[in-house]
C-alpha cells in the first residue's frame, strides 16, 4: 500500500505550482488556508482539512495530464474527500466534502459574502449551482459538519494572497501525522 503522506506530497510536488483558476498556486493556496485554520485555533483535523481541501483539483490534474476544463464542475470536493476518507477521519474529510456547498450557502445567507469572492470563485460558483435555495440552506444547516465547512470556506477565500507565505507542505507534517495516528 502506498504511503498516503508520500502520495499527497508527490501530488503537490507535481501539480502544486498549477494555478487552476486563481493567480495563487495550489500549494500556496493550501498552506495559506491551513495557516488561517491554525491562527483560528482550529483542531488539527480541521487544519489538515484546510491544507488538503483542494486535493481533488490535484487528483483531476493527475488524471487529465494537467488539463483543466473551467467550464465544467469537476466536483473536486467529492473527489478529494472520497480519496482521503480511506486514510483520514471525518473531522478532516467532512468539511472538505462540504466546502463548495458552504460557499453556495454563504452566498445565499450573507448578502456581503458574494462581494468577497475572487473572480475564480465567482466563476466556479456559477458552475457549482449558484447560491443555495431556501430548502438547500435548511438541509445544509442540518449537516453535523456545516459549521466546520463554513469555517473552512472562509479561510479558503482568504487564502489567495499572491505574496508567498514562506510555508511548505512539510510545515504541516506534525498535524498530519497526529491526525493519521488518531484513526
Amino acid at each position: 500500500m502506498i504511503d498516503i503522506v508520500t502520495r499527497i506530497e508527490t501530488l503537490f510536488a507535481k501539480w502544486g505550482t498549477s494555478k487552476y483558476d486563481e493567480q495563487v498556486s495550489q500549494l500556496e493556496h493550501a498552506v495559506q488556508c491551513a495557516r488561517f485554520a491554525r491562527a483560528a485555533d482550529a483542531d488539527e483535523g480541521l487544519v489538515v482539512g484546510a491544507l488538503l481541501h483542494d486535493i481533488g483539483h490535484l487528483l483531476e490534474l493527475e488524471r487529465n495530464d494537467g488539463t483543466v476544463d473551467l467550464a465544467s464542475n469537476d466536483s473536486h470536493e467529492s473527489t478529494g474527500a472520497a480519496y482521503l476518507a480511506r486514510f483520514f477521519p471525518p473531522a478532516v474529510t467532512a468539511p472538505i466534502a462540504l466546502h463548495v456547498e458552504a460557499k453556495r450557502y454563504l452566498c445565499a445567507v450573507e448578502s456581503s459574502y458574494f462581494a468577497t469572492l475572487s473572480v475564480g470563485s465567482v466563476r466556479s460558483l456559477m458552475v457549482q449551482g449558484g447560491p443555495m435555495t431556501t430548502d438547500e440552506v435548511v438541509r445544509f444547516r442540518k449537516h453535523p459538519a456545516a459549521d466546520r465547512a463554513v469555517a473552512l470556506r472562509r479561510w479558503d477565500e482568504q487564502s489567495k494572497d499572491l505574496t508567498p507565505s514562506g510555508l511548505s507542505f512539510a510545515d504541516f507534517g506534525a498535524e498530519i501525522t497526529r491526525v493519521l495516528a488518531s484513526t
